[in-house]
């Protein structure tokens, strides 16, 4: 009887005071996007662009985000095959505070167009399809969530 009372009184002090989970969906807002296509090297004697995105995002919870962490995956338009693809922890151990946001965060795919021509004729070219961009975020041992779907603009970016 003793053990039993015991393990039900630390079963429940874990759950004193424990937060639920919170909803990356509602509780993260993606805020100051801005995207285009930016220079990603020269490939086989090629000028090479790729899509890139950079936001920011805060947290809109009353919770502490802990090890936050964003995926970005960068699919041509009307197409649902994934093209590229980024990774990166927003906020470690430290996390993300309530009502803070983070730096901004820039993520490119590592694929995109490569030709002949100069960057801006590049983007001209009739054969040259747009590209889109959805961003997930996670936080702690949680599983990615859309967190927000953006097109890429056809401009040129800096790097």
């Amino acid at each position: 009887m003793c053990r039993s009372v015991f393990i039900a009184a630390v079963v429940a002090l874990n759950f004193i005071g424990c937060d639920e989970p919170v909803d990356v969906r509602t509780g993260l807002q993606v805020l100051d996007v801005s995207s285009g296509w930016r220079e990603g090297g020269i490939v086989n004697g090629q000028t090479r662009l790729v899509p890139s995105i950079t936001f920011r995002l805060k947290n809109v919870s009353n919770q502490r985000l802990n090890i936050l962490q964003v995926n970005a995956v960068f699919r041509r338009v009307n197409d649902e095959e994934e093209w590229g693809s980024g990774f990166m922890t927003v906020a470690g151990s430290e996390g993300l505070a309530p009502g803070t946001s983070s730096a901004l965060l820039t993520i490119s795919s590592q694929h995109g167009y490569t030709g002949i021509e100069s960057d801006q004729v590049m983007l001209q070219n009739s054969q040259f399809v747009d590209a889109k961009v959805h961003l997930s975020a996670k936080y702690g041992s949680t599983q990615l969530v859309r967190v927000g779907e953006f097109g890429v603009t056809r401009r040129l970016i800096g790097r």
